[in-house]
């Protein structure tokens, strides 16, 4: 008799959407699935944002601890919440098609950021979004918003602001693409390292799931979101740090665009390139430097000594 493979989740809507598109695709093959639904840190403090509490490794640490003892054999992660490193014994076993990568206007009033009046209080914990939009429209008001997307849209229907930015993947995986007013272009915002991306990890020798979880990977997908993750990994990045990077395929040639920024838009640092997709992670070593040698060690510095006087 088949082992059940246990998928460890968290019990956000858009979570248990991702972990059940996996176990979907397991039962295709005749696999049997029992999902493990856990609560993360992320998810129970939503008063604070994530930069000032440790990041969104936060939503996976309680996943990753699940399967180190033996309480689940796989998770599934939205990839632009994957720290770079791995806690020992686990691994990233495959990756999914990518969904829509780009980010979400939602408003109820108003057609994209370009339509907003001055003043509009525009919501959004991301401090990638956060410094793209002031750079951009300084007359608008950031304010923090956090919560599963259900609650996110529940604060713009209450009037809390006049729009508010989400991923279109999500919208999308929800069945709410109709809440979406315009795709801000890759060219305006550009997206979250591996945004629209899902991953699954599981431990690195158990041999079983790996195998069975080979079907569901997906090449050119990973080839891009490695490629992202190099860059981001380079630079140090996490949540703390407004870094941005969206990677391309036209045939084998893998194009990477990426940037930093300081949180206020003061200083947005951009860089390109482009290689054979099997140099994916040299490419983003490779963009990485270029955003080194124009002064993103400057931005990383900086912004570190904010931290630190922040935590003193």
């Amino acid at each position: 008799m088949s082992k059940t493979l246990r998928i460890a989740t968290r019990k956000s809507p858009l979570a248990l959407w991702q972990a059940e598109e996996v176990q979907r695709r397991l039962g295709k093959l005749n696999v049997d699935t029992e999902l493990v639904k856990m609560s993360t840190r992320g998810d129970e403090i939503l008063d604070t944002p994530l930069a000032k509490i440790g990041g969104k490794g936060l939503f996976i640490k309680e996943l990753q601890r699940g399967m180190l003892e033996g309480r689940a054999d796989l998770a599934v992660h939205s990839m632009k919440d994957v720290p770079a490193e791995f806690p020992e014994g686990l691994h990233l076993a495959v990756i999914l098609e990518r969904e829509n990568p780009t980010d979400a206007f939602v408003s109820n009033q108003y057609q994209s950021l370009n339509d907003l009046p001055a003043g509009s209080r525009v919501g959004t914990c991301s401090l990638r979004r956060q410094s793209q939009i002031r750079e951009k429209y300084p007359q608008l008001k950031l304010l923090d918003l956090r919560g599963n997307v259900n609650t996110r849209l529940a604060k713009l229907d209450n009037g809390d602001f006049e729009a508010i930015i989400l991923a279109s993947a999500g919208l999308i995986r929800l069945g709410m693409q109709d809440r979406i007013k315009s795709e801000i272009s890759t060219t305006s915002i550009l997206p979250a390292c591996a945004q629209g991306a899902v991953g699954v990890e599981c431990l690195s020798n158990d041999e079983n799931t790996n195998s069975l979880l080979q079907s569901l990977h997906h090449t050119d997908t990973a080839s891009r979101v490695f490629c992202e993750r190099s860059l981001n990994a380079r630079l140090g990045g996490s949540c703390q740090t407004p870094i941005a990077a969206y990677a391309t395929l036209n045939g084998d040639q893998l194009h990477l665009q990426a940037l930093i920024a300081m949180p206020d838009g003061s200083n947005v640092l951009r860089a390109e390139g482009t290689d054979h997709r099997d140099n994916g992670v040299a490419l983003g070593h490779a963009v990485a430097d270029q955003l080194f040698a124009d002064g993103a060690g400057k931005i990383i510095d900086h912004l570190a000594d904010l931290r630190r006087d922040s935590s003193s």
